[in-house]
This record gives C-alpha cells, structure tokens and sequence, in this order.
C-alpha cells in the first residue's frame, strides 16, 4: 500500500521543510516537492506538523519491584505511548544474579514480543559482574544491544571498581553504557537518621531529604572520574539537580564526552508535591526525587543551549493500592511514575509554546538524538528515504486537557491532571499504518523487536 502525505511540514533537528512524504508498505520511499503517484492513498496534511515518531529510551514495562509489578506491562504501556506520538521505545531487560545476559533478554523477550503495540528495543542492565559476563557481552552487543545500565544504589548497584572494568569492556566492544548516579551511602545514612528521629518513616514530606542533591553530584562526578581514567563516553540518565549538572559541565571542559538525558517531571515538577497529603504524595515518589524548582530553570536552559541531549519519561508506573505499601514506611512505597503518554504534550505546551525550546529541538530531544545515541538512526528519528514510516502528524492548534480518566495507562493516575495543552499528535503511523489519533488507539500488539548491537552511533 502506498500513502502521500501531502501539504505538511517536515520537523528535523536541522529545520522545518514544508514538503511531500511517499510511503511504500512499511518505509517511506522519498520526500519532495508536489509529489503525485497514481494509486497512492492521499493524506492531507496542511497546515501539520510532521514529526518522525518519537523514542522514549527509558522506560520499565512490566518491571518486577518492590514485591509488586508496575502497573502498565508492554500491552498497556506501549498502547500509552503510540497515544501521545512515541512509535518505538527502549526498556530494560534486567540481568538478575545468577543470570547470563542472554537470559535477561530471553525474559524480557517473553514480556514484550507479541503483546507490544509500538516497536521496542532493549538496554541491559547489568546487576552481576565476573569473567563469564565480559566474555558473554562480546556476542550480545555484536548482535543485539550496545547500550547497558548500571546502578549506583539499589540492592543490584555496582561498585567503582566494576564500574571501570565495565566501562573499559564496552570501550573495547564499542557499547555505551548509562548510570543511575546517587550516592548510596548517603541515602542509607539519611534513612536512618529519619528513622532514628522520628522512630518511623511515614511522612512522605521526610523523602526528598533521604536523596539529596548532594547523592546526585557526588555520584555523577565520581562517575565521570572513573569514565575520565576509561576515557570513554557515558550517559547519565533521568538528570535531576543543578549540582548534578555543574559536574558534567567541570567534565566537558575537562573534554569528556558525555551524554544527558532528563525527564519531563523535573522540568515540570517539584518537591512541594511530597508535601501534599500521604496517598496523593506517594504517588509523585520517584528515584531520584523532585527537587527544589530552581532546578527547572537550570535544565530548560541545558535543553535551549543543547547541552542535554534527550528526554526520556522513565515511565514506571504503579496504582494507588500499590504506593500504598509504603504507608507505614516510605521506604516500601515502590517508586515511579506515568509518563509515556503525555511527553511529547508536555515538551510542547511547556517547551515550545512557552518559547523555551523550539519545534527543531523538540525533534531533536524526542526523536533524532536518542535514535543517534542508541543506534537506531536512520531506521528511526528521521523522516527520509528509507527510514521506517513512523510519523507523527502534529496539529499544533488542538485544544485539550490532560486526564487520568482519558488515559491509556492502568495506574489511574496523571502526574500532571487538568494541565491545559495546545498542541497535539492527531495521527500516529507506525511503519505506514494509521495506529492512533487523538488519543485512541486503531491497532494494537503491532510492535516489532529492533536490534541495535549492529547499528552504528552516527552522532
């Protein structure tokens, strides 16, 4: 089947170009100027935007935590992302102990295959660390995957030392690998202080204190410490602080290579959320915490200047009934958010409808940067010949308001409920097919596995 899109306006990180898309089954077979092609299916897209679909590289579906599951699997969650304009995302397949990495991926495998409605590629993440793993990890970034997480708290964190013979194997093989930087040893020691003070933990409004922005810098600079004595390149995810920041700058100017990702949630939120009543505040307990809001200013500014490169929801989401198990102890509250449906609204209502980004940047942070960064690129985050025909149609005067009640996540809960939007995805393709418009979803379980251990890093 053949589709022309006409009369909309192309959005790439280079530019707007106001031009003509012909599709051919799952690819898009060229671009150009008034375009005719005789049983060619005609979309007229005046006046549109059109974005290549979005990727969300961080995302935990059907995420085993806390004695529970999140709430949204791979059915619900990618059905959630083809709704706001994401056409492909990145989750992690998680290397539990005594597992080889082919395990991992067989697991996540079994998660995800037939139950995804957008296309899905995997990072590892890697919670065990000895001379059978290094061997293991040749063959899986040759084939699969060639990007890799790895913990600086948690029960799975990794020390400095495996951290350096981590990172020096993926110099070697070519793979990236991103960091969870906080500082264990703080969070654990700030933990039992509250406990010691108050004799319990039930004040949710106690949490941020227990992660500071300290945790976060110390962690980011010790990283790129041990990544500067590698002399690799690495990406720090889900950024939260200014502090943070300072020390990805002291590294640049060092002449590091690396890599930012941060989330609409600390663009967009802030600490006052711990502070509300206890049930309504669980619901906003992520790792590492909302901060104090002069951080925002600092990260829109990293965004306008180019200096961060992508943002990612970290959508890991859970119900009501499911916070709830930190009641008693917040500690216990399994920590995530919803995210992956509103995104691609919130950069652009808050981004570039306030001026603080604009459309080009947009592409570049949703799409084209992070489809560079994990190798998926061209395949994914462009709109030329013979890239997949994931395209968002974008129709920049939509009016409408963001609901837990008209959205396709199981954890009855927006993060940011009755926020006003102008600006939205009217029509998602997914490799050519008309998937989702206006929110609703047409077609589902159509996602397809991509793998990018053969891709190459075209930044």
């Amino acid at each position: 089947m053949k589709r022309l899109f006409k009369g909309g306006t192309i959005v790439s990180a280079g530019g707007l170009r106001k031009t003509d898309i012909l599709v051919k089954g799952e690819k898009i077979l060229m671009t150009g100027d008034n375009l005719a092609f005789r049983d060619a299916e005609i979309v007229d897209v005046t006046g549109k935007l059109l974005f290549p679909g979005f990727i969300d590289a961080h995302t935990h579906m059907a995420l085993e935590v806390c004695g529970t599951v999140t709430a949204d699997g791979f059915d619900i969650g990618t059905k959630a992302e083809l709704a706001g304009g994401t056409t492909c995302i990145i989750d992690f397949a998680t290397q539990y102990a005594g597992e080889s990495l082919g395990q991992a991926l067989e697991n996540w495998h079994q998660k995800a295959d037939g139950e995804a409605s957008c296309d899905y590629a995997f990072h590892l993440a890697l919670s065990e660390w000895n001379e059978e793993i290094s061997r293991e990890l040749e063959e899986i970034v040759k084939d699969d995957v060639s990007s890799f997480k790895m913990y600086m708290t948690y029960d799975n964190r990794v020390d400095d030392e495996t951290i350096y013979e981590v990172l020096s194997r993926l110099k070697e093989l070519g793979g990236i690998a991103g960091v969870h930087c906080e500082n264990h040893g703080i969070i654990c020691a700030r933990q039992k202080e509250v406990m010691k003070k108050k004799g319990n933990r039930r004040d949710v409004s106690d949490y941020p204190w227990t992660r500071p922005k300290e945790a976060e810098a110390e962690a980011v600079g010790r990283l790129l410490r041990i990544a500067g004595c590698v002399d690799t390149p690495v990406i720090i995810v889900h950024l939260s602080t200014a502090a943070g920041y300072r020390e990805i700058l002291r590294a640049r100017e060092a002449g590091q290579t690396v890599y930012v990702e941060t989330c609409p949630q600390y663009l967009l939120l802030d600490e006052g959320r711990y502070f509300l009543p206890a049930e309504e505040a669980r619901r906003y307990m992520v790792a590492p915490p909302l901060r104090k809001k002069k951080n925002q200013e600092i990260l829109w500014e990293a965004l306008r200047e180019g200096r961060i490169q992508t943002v990612s929801t970290d959508h890991c989401s859970f119900t009501d009934s499911q916070k709830a198990a930190g009641a008693e102890d917040f500690l216990k509250t399994p920590c995530g958010m919803p995210g992956a449906e509103e995104r691609p609204a919130l950069m652009w209502q808050f981004g570039v409808n306030d001026k603080k980004i604009t459309p080009e940047q947009m592409c570049a942070y949703l799409s084209e940067n992070p489809a560079r960064l994990y190798r998926l690129y061209p395949q994914k985050g462009s709109l030329e010949s013979g890239s997949d025909a994931d395209i968002v149609v974008w129709n920049p005067e939509t009016e409408w308001t963001l609901s837990a009640e008209n959205q396709q996540s199981a954890s009855g809960f927006c993060p940011m409920e009755g926020a006003k939007i102008r600006g939205r995805a009217e029509q998602v393709y997914l490799r050519g097919e008309l998937v989702a418009e206006n929110g609703k979803i047409l077609r589902e379980k159509t996602g397809k596995y991509v793998k990018h251990g053969t891709g190459k890093n075209v930044w």
